[in-house]
């Protein structure tokens, strides 16, 4: 059975290279085929031509933003994805398991997990099974591992709900475009203060229950330990510095002429990117450009799908691109230590 696994494994890897490439592809002809006439080019070419087309309009889609915009965006990239990585530092810290996990290992294995699980979707199994196969080669079980899973999922929630429940507080008529979407946020302000102020009410209760030693919760032979305080509080840093960094690249990519300002970009990808994650749609394609577009109706259309344009290419695209050849060569090594630990015939 290992060594049918030694193999397995590898060709798991292999199956979602190939996967990837394809899904990206199709994404950025997608992204290209909301002109009628892109749209008509495409469906008459061949894949080459269409590779073509999709270049010769992204480049036109983005060649009105400024140099400091890209240099803006890429450096909120990178905040984005080193905080993605301290999420992994923090549930390993919580799990008494950092010893001997190098920083350059768990920001790699973090950055393949996010760059194939905001791409695929499903994260909970994709981004599961990268760290599975990075972690347990460092010895974690797959309990433990299940449980940073688990950990870094509820730290973006958390920090989800703490920076909405400040929009929400700060910005409460940020809602009420979005009754074009559906009638149920047709709330009032005073309404919109309450949602959130809840939600910070949640985290407030949430760093009580750390302060206080809460008992662990069992579910049957499952316990969950209650995270320290020292955990919590690099939660408080970690989680909005992701989404802020994230959210970051949309605003460096957008026109300062009609700009609504960051609090209000910040609370548009909130609200966006989690029902993009809610529907489980790869990249949150279409969900993200109606709430925007929803959120702020005095921004030109094009300069809003330009700017998801350039998020996409920078928090989606590039890394997804990077990260396929991280996963070839993690899947030939293990592949090559398989290959050396298997029993002479």
């Amino acid at each position: 059975m290992k060594r049918i696994l030694d193999f397995f494994w590898p060709a798991l890897g292999l199956v979602a290279v190939v996967w990837s490439v394809r899904l990206l592809y199709g994404k950025l002809k997608a992204e290209a085929a909301t002109d009628a006439a892109t749209k008509a080019l495409l469906d008459a070419g061949d894949v080459w031509a269409n590779i073509a087309v999709i270049a010769s309009v992204i480049g036109h889609k983005i060649a009105d933003i400024p140099p400091s915009g890209y240099l803006l965006a890429g450096l909120s990239t990178l905040l984005a994805y080193a905080a993605l990585a301290w999420y992994d530092r923090i549930a390993l810290l919580h799990l008494n398991r950092a010893k001997g996990i190098s920083w350059i290992y768990i920001s790699v294995c973090s950055f393949v997990t996010y760059a194939l699980s905001h791409n695929i979707g499903a994260s909970v199994f994709s981004g599961g099974m990268v760290r599975f196969r990075a972690y347990t080669a460092k010895g974690l079980s797959p309990a433990e591992v299940a449980l940073l899973v688990a950990l870094c999922s509820f730290t973006f929630g958390f920090g989800t709900i703490l920076l909405l429940g400040l929009v929400l507080v700060g910005e409460p008529q940020i809602l009420k475009p979005m009754v074009t979407l559906a009638p149920w946020f047709a709330i009032s302000e005073t309404m919109a203060r309450v949602i959130g102020s809840g939600l910070l009410a949640f985290c407030a209760l949430y760093t009580l229950g750390s302060w206080l030693h809460f008992k662990p919760l069992k579910v049957g032979s499952f316990e969950i330990v209650y995270p320290r305080l020292g955990i919590v509080a690099r939660q408080y840093v970690a989680a909005p510095l992701e989404l802020v960094g994230a959210a970051g690249i949309i605003y460096f990519a957008l026109p300062v002429d009609g700009n609504p300002g960051f609090f209000i970009v910040l609370g548009a990808f909130l609200l966006s990117f989690s029902a993009g994650l809610l529907s489980q749609v790869p990249g949150g394609v279409g969900v993200m450009e109606a709430v925007f577009l929803a959120i702020m109706p005095t921004m030109p259309a094009p300069a809003v799908f330009a700017a998801l344009l350039v998020w996409r290419l920078f928090y989606l695209i590039l890394p997804l691109v990077f990260s396929l050849p991280v996963v070839l060569l993690f899947e030939r090594s293990q592949l090559a230590r398989g290959a050396q630990d298997a029993p002479p015939t």
